[in-house]
């Protein structure tokens, strides 16, 4: 167990490196800092003393270690187009991104799992062909379109729902909400679904496809000879062994949702990190740009992390395994 969870780590610690190298590539090779951060007019010792103070005249090895060290405590510098530190941007920001996301999963697994298990049991039934069908719709149609659809109904036709923004929110121990305000409420609603509507019709195409294969397994077959009702051998056989590739992908896909918020956050104008970053490729704010690929590069490598230790936790050939590589070693 301590074997397998250090092999992750390293190779967690690997990829960050990596992704590191990449943002630290985007400091040095996509235009200039000082020319950025400095007025048109500014003279040649201003430049020289900016170029000085971000260490952009030392080897390329030691400007590499000093950005690690300053991204390991979360230090990204100074954004070119706001001229405040990105950390503090990213805080304002991502509590609006991860009230989404986290809404979105909600929404996915609440609506997504039902809908799997009535179009496994009751395949051959009309609303069982409707449910595919209209999935077909929710994996075909961009979300950029979803959303814009959205707004022509909820916001234009009807004047239900907010077309953009976030609403009011609460600050509740230096984290923003809008989970507690009516406008927070209303705001939330389209892009929750616009981001949801993908993950809904994966969660329940997942969910058949595992019930239809576990309900052909020998176990499910005893399940019924010792005469449980349906009831039991579908909710407390079946869908049980369903739920664990189910988690996993659920999990997997938080990370995707996060990286991939940006065009909900963009059609709806959320003030999320998706925005924010948006607005940095506009201005070639490369600090706010690096600090978006680190932060959601670590996102991933944490929750692919997670997954494989649960894995490694709940099926035990993982193990069977690692100690036979141990044992050859």
């Amino acid at each position: 167990m301590i074997a397998f969870l250090i092999r992750r780590l390293l190779q967690g610690a690997l990829v960050m490196l990596t992704v590191a190298f990449i943002a630290f590539s985007m400091f040095r090779f996509v235009g200039d800092p000082v020319t950025n951060m400095l007025p048109q007019d500014a003279t040649l010792e201003q430049r020289t003393e900016l170029q000085e103070r971000l260490g952009l005249n030392d080897p390329l090895p030691l400007q590499f270690g000093h950005f690690v060290t300053n991204a390991v405590q979360g230090d990204f510098g100074i954004s070119y187009r706001n001229q405040r530190p990105v950390s503090d941007l990213i805080a304002e920001r991502l509590p609006a991104t991860m009230e989404m996301v986290f809404a979105a999963v909600v929404l996915s697994l609440v609506i997504g799992i039902p809908m799997g298990v009535y179009t496994a049991l009751r395949r051959d039934s009309w609303l069982s062909h409707l449910l595919q069908g209209v999935s077909l719709a929710g994996i075909s149609v961009p979300t950029f379109v979803t959303g814009i659809l959205l707004i022509l109904v909820f916001s234009v036709w009807l004047n239900w729902l907010p077309s953009f923004g976030r609403g009011d929110v609460v600050e509740i121990g230096g984290w923003s909400t809008g989970l507690l305000t009516v406008s927070g409420i209303k705001a939330l609603i389209m892009p929750v679904i616009t981001l949801s509507l993908f993950q809904i019709t994966l969660i329940m195409r997942l969910v058949r496809a595992e019930m239809l294969e576990v309900l052909k397994t020998d176990y499910i077959r005893f399940a019924r000879a010792r005469g449980l009702t349906n009831r039991a051998v579908h909710f407390g056989h079946a869908l049980r062994n369903t739920l664990m590739p189910v988690i996993t992908i659920t999990g997997l896909q938080i990370g995707a949702l996060i990286a991939f918020a940006i065009i909900t956050e963009t059609v709806f104008q959320w003030p999320g990190m998706g925005l924010l970053f948006m607005q940095a490729v506009s201005f070639v704010d490369i600090p706010v740009m690096s600090a978006y690929l680190v932060m959601v590069s670590l996102i991933f490598v944490v929750i692919n992390t997670i997954v494989d230790m649960l894995y490694f936790v709940v099926d035990p050939r993982l193990r069977v395994d690692a100690g036979k590589n141990t044992t050859g070693a």
